[in-house]
């Protein structure tokens, strides 16, 4: 009887902490987005979407980081194309912004961030606190692997419609 019981009441808790899980990572979904946002209108401030600060903060971290050889290369070859670059930087923060905020697409934009976060965190080494970026880079994760977007976001009505697709 003892054994029922516990097993009842495992299930009460597992079925009681599965909406509080998905408001969690709802919650951590909706920050990192609006986080994006918040860092593209900064940056749009700051002129970073334009070639010459664009190109002025990579060059920045080429000559004061401690990144991989082979990722300071990578980043020479953006700051040489900061015509291009920029662009793409901001289209990225802002539509992994709104994506994230409203649910869309959530683990496949989740996943982007993961490896956009960390090849900025990885950029930054030895100019900034290294906890900084290395946060968000595993919340994003986080949100890939649990679902974020099925709890208030678009893909709460996506996986209604179609329940097998891996993409919310």
């Amino acid at each position: 009887m003892a054994t029922n019981t516990g097993s009842m009441e495992s299930g009460r808790t597992k079925s009681a902490s599965a909406p509080a899980t998905g408001n969690g990572l709802a919650i951590v979904r909706v920050t990192i987005g609006a986080m994006f946002i918040s860092v593209f209108f900064e940056n749009m401030r700051k002129g970073l979407y334009r070639p010459e600060g664009y190109a002025g903060l990579i060059n920045f971290y080429l000559k004061q980081g401690h990144a991989p050889a082979i990722w300071k290369s990578i980043m020479a070859m953006a700051a040489s194309h900061a015509a291009i670059a920029a662009p793409l930087q901001a289209a990225t923060e802002i539509s992994l912004g709104i994506v994230l905020v409203l649910g869309l697409l959530t683990r496949p934009a989740a996943v982007i961030a993961f490896f956009y976060l960390g090849s900025l965190w990885m950029s930054e080494w030895g100019t900034a606190w290294i906890w900084e970026l290395l946060v968000p880079v595993l919340a994003s994760l986080g949100i890939a692997i649990g679902s974020a977007g099925r709890k208030w976001g678009v893909d709460a009505w996506l996986a209604q419609r179609w329940p097998s697709s891996p993409l919310w």
